[in-house]
């Protein structure tokens, strides 16, 4: 049995599935440092390398490559399950939880956070706050498949 951690960026997926995952005995795995550790950069560099396509095809087969792990927290990226049919994986595999955060406090998180994502950097807090609307709006369709939903600013489960 895996759980598969879904959500926007910034709602906490790897801090509560290192919890979750010391509370459980299961191992844990960030799709976005497994990424950096099998391809040698950032995903924000590699994001302005290569391109976000690129990426996801990439991050894809991450995703793809845990369909034989057990016992295992799973911290998708932000976008990860809205590209490549990678949430009916996610269903097939595993239990998806969504921890859903309201919009002020993903962008409080954003403007706080050391550790800036590619589609953030650099962006002043109104045109943050425009892009976080318009893509949780899109995303969460696909977030909202997950049987379990957590509320991400205190997720218990």
């Amino acid at each position: 049995m895996n759980y598969y951690l879904v959500g926007y960026m910034y709602c906490g997926k790897s801090t509560f599935g290192r919890k979750l995952a010391d509370e459980r005995g299961m191992t844990f795995l960030d799709i976005d440092r497994a990424f950096e550790a099998r391809y040698h950069y950032t995903v924000p560099m590699f994001f302005s390398r290569f391109g976000e396509e690129a990426f996801r095809k990439l991050e894809t087969q991450l995703l793809l490559s845990t369909a034989d792990l057990d016992n295992y927290v799973i911290a998708t990226g932000g976008g990860t399950p809205c590209h490549s049919g990678n949430m009916d994986f996610i269903l097939a595999h595993g239990t998806a939880i969504y921890l859903r955060m309201p919009v002020d406090a993903l962008v409080e998180r954003a403007l706080r956070s050391r550790n800036p994502r590619p589609l953030m950097h650099g962006l002043p807090e109104p045109e943050m706050r425009a892009t976080i609307e318009r893509q949780l709006k899109e995303r969460e369709p696909v977030y909202l498949r997950a049987p379990v939903i957590l509320d991400g600013t205190h997720p218990v489960f």
